[in-house]
């Protein structure tokens, strides 16, 4: 049985391009994988100071995958930092490690680009991604495409390991979504937390409407044929919450003409919250067991470092460390 691993920075509120890009197909890989999930504590330095902060976006995190179909069942589900050993194994890989490798990395060069201090967490966060993946003999990562360079600088990394000091590391294989990759946000860009675009998952249903209906359309009026319909942004996100019917006749109207802009806004507004529904019913129940939050957490920690402690004890003998 593969392992599939994936993990999620808390460095904000969880938004649907989260959801769409990375927490469901990893929770649809529950059922029938060996699942390792964490929350990625450590790579929130590289974003956050304040303490406070982390620990509420940490436990919100716990809630939000528990709430969406995360089964502590069927996949071990933890805290990075609750397994220590993966900073160690991130010196010991990132001693093999180019700087040219590093330097080539499209996300330090697009979020220094974009105003954000370069820092050396920022700088190195392929070595702690990839020693996130390699302690845990991981066979399959989905990930989405602004990460599949960061997968195969691992595959670079764990490949360079094997060859200096024998086979230590497990040489993890992609899984992207094509179609779920990449959610736009409310500007077109892609969806992020760093963009200040995003829709939430959970969320105030005034807030989260006044969003929606603030997505900027073009000026064309609502009886204007429109046969670049299927690149409106609220019909794109359209077909993420709505049956696929439904998604399709909003889209042929559009294009037909005849559907307002603000029609269109109000159904994705719907559909979007209807489609969420279930799972703020969970997320309420599990605010009110924090107790059971917590031992989850706990326990994944113990089986993940099992797993670890194994990885770890191989990596040192074979550089020479033991």
């Amino acid at each position: 049985m593969p392992r599939i691993l994936t993990g999620i920075t808390p460095s904000g509120t969880l938004h649907i391009g989260n959801y769409f890009g990375a927490m469901r197909p990893a929770i649809e890989l529950q059922a029938g994988g060996d699942a390792y999930y964490f929350i990625a504590d450590y790579h929130s330095m590289t974003a956050i100071t304040n303490a406070q902060e982390r620990r509420g976006y940490t436990q919100g995190i716990a809630l939000d995958w528990l709430a969406c179909g995360l089964d502590p069942a069927k996949a071990v589900f933890w805290r990075q930092s609750d397994v220590p050993e993966v900073c160690e194994l991130t010196w010991l890989i990132g001693s093999l490690t180019p700087m040219g490798l590093l330097e080539r990395a499209h996300s330090f060069k697009d979020k220094t680009a974009k105003g954000i201090a370069p820092n050396f967490g920022l700088f190195a966060y392929p070595v702690l991604m990839a020693a996130d993946i390699l302690l845990y003999d991981t066979n399959i990562v989905p990930v989405g495409k602004d990460q599949k360079q960061h997968l195969e600088m691992t595959r670079d990394i764990a490949i360079k390991f094997n060859q200096t000091y024998g086979d230590t590391f497990v040489v993890p294989e992609e899984r992207i979504s094509e179609t779920l990759a990449a959610v736009p946000g409310l500007d077109g860009q892609k969806m992020s937390k760093s963009y200040g675009n995003t829709i939430e998952i959970f969320g105030d249903e005034k807030v989260l409407r006044k969003k929606i209906m603030g997505i900027v359309m073009d000026s064309r009026t609502p009886a204007e044929p429109k046969p670049d319909a299927e690149k409106n942004l609220a019909i794109q996100l359209l077909r993420l919450v709505a049956p696929k019917d439904v998604a399709t006749d909003f889209e042929n109207r559009l294009r037909a003409g005849g559907l307002g802009y603000g029609d269109l806004k109000k159904a994705l507004f719907e559909h979007y919250w209807n489609y969420f529904a279930p799972y703020r019913v969970k997320r309420a129940e599990l605010v009110a067991n924090s107790d059971y939050v917590e031992k989850v957490l706990k326990d994944g920690a113990e089986r993940a470092q099992a797993v670890a402690s194994k990885t770890m004890a191989r990596a040192l003998q074979h550089c020479g460390l033991r």
